[in-house]
């Protein structure tokens, strides 16, 4: 039976950095409770990020009435569902575009036989996977598969049906997209945690190529640990004013307390040489400092994970795959690999594989 490789990554941002902004918007929402703007300021500095971007334009004034620059989110009345899917729409496709060209030239989108893509912050029909091949001529015959509102983890679950798929046909060529716009779901709320939790977020897309064809890394084997008595501490639900995510400050305990037992059990167990590439989901950075723990991991481990929470933030089903590309060549040949996410259920889905140049 055939092996399947992740040969290539490539990934797309939009043009705005809206984190300040959208620091200093949340913070407004707390009115003139000084010492609460003080508090949430200082947690989320703590964050640990520095820029996270969105397809919309900012307003001018982070305490002004709109926003957004076009004045669809205006105080006391944010846009409802039906409209947050029509910017989805709008937008999404583009995106997951940018990140397919800078991929695969235009030749070898010819040669893709399969395409899989991943998003849970919005929802088409016609859907973005006819946009994709549209936007980056792909051939109209393309098999094609959503994973949709898996949340964080369902790029891992998209790398395993590509792995199912290769190995049953080696000459397919499987085109993975994740595509989020997880900025799309801001809420009007005073409340400390959601405020933090939407903090986290950013929007992004990825695009990776996976194939019979020995370069990069070697998809191992998957397994998925869950948590089904943490199962209300991580919720992403469809209301009337968006999606609303649920991200309680237990869950970082609850990773640690699910990795640190079942999951430390698993990684002994696996054959092959031991973990030295980690690409783990900064869910946040109390995420990622629960899973150096739980593993007994050193600092460094994790520092691809920790840049890319800098430098973008949580991009929910995307962002996994940015750290993937951020080890992309890093390793030497034969080097162990852990790829991990985290999501509702609480679930935890991981995929161990071997660097092979």
């Amino acid at each position: 039976m055939s092996e399947a490789y992740l040969n290539r990554i490539a990934t797309a941002v939009p043009a705005y950095d809206v984190h300040r902004f959208f620091l200093d918007f949340a913070a407004s929402l707390l009115g003139g409770d000084n010492k609460r703007r003080s508090l949430f300021l200082r947690m989320a500095e703590r964050a640990g990020i520095e820029h996270r971007f969105s397809c919309f334009e900012p307003g001018s004034d982070p305490e002004g009435q709109a926003l957004d620059a076009a004045g669809v989110f205006r105080r006391g009345a944010f846009p409802g569902t039906g409209k947050r899917m029509a910017m989805y729409e709008a937008v999404a496709g583009a995106l997951a575009a940018q990140a397919v060209e800078r991929l695969l030239g235009a030749d070898e989108r010819a040669a893709v036989s399969h395409l899989i893509v991943t998003s849970c912050t919005g929802f088409a029909a016609p859907g973005i996977d006819l946009d994709v091949i549209a936007r980056a001529g792909l051939p109209g015959n393309v098999e094609r598969t959503i994973v949709g509102f898996m949340g964080c983890y369902a790029a891992i679950t998209a790398m395993k049906l590509a792995r199912h798929i290769v190995r049953s046909d080696p000459a397919a060529r499987v085109l993975i997209v994740n595509v989020e716009i997880c900025t799309l779901h801001l809420k009007e709320t005073a409340d400390l945690e959601r405020l933090l939790s939407f903090c986290l977020w950013g929007d992004g897309a990825a695009a990776a190529l996976v194939s019979a064809a020995p370069q990069g890394f070697r998809l191992d084997r998957f397994a998925a640990l869950v948590a089904p008595e943490a199962r209300a501490m991580m919720t992403w639900t469809i209301e009337d004013d968006g999606f609303d995510m649920v991200l309680s400050g237990e869950v970082p305990a609850a990773l640690h307390q699910l990795l640190g037992g079942p999951g430390a059990a698993l990684f002994r167990q696996a054959a092959g040489p031991p973990p030295t590439l980690w690409a783990v989901h900064p869910g946040g950075r109390s995420v990622l400092d629960a899973v150096c723990r739980a593993l007994d991991l050193a600092p460094e481990a994790l520092a691809a994970s920790r840049e890319v929470l800098r430098r973008h933030g949580n991009m929910s089903s995307a962002t996994v795959m940015f750290v993937l590309a951020a080890l992309l060549g890093r390793g030497s040949r034969d080097a162990g690999g852990m790829a991990m996410a985290f999501g509702p259920g609480l679930t935890a889905e991981t995929m161990m594989f071997t660097a092979v140049g």
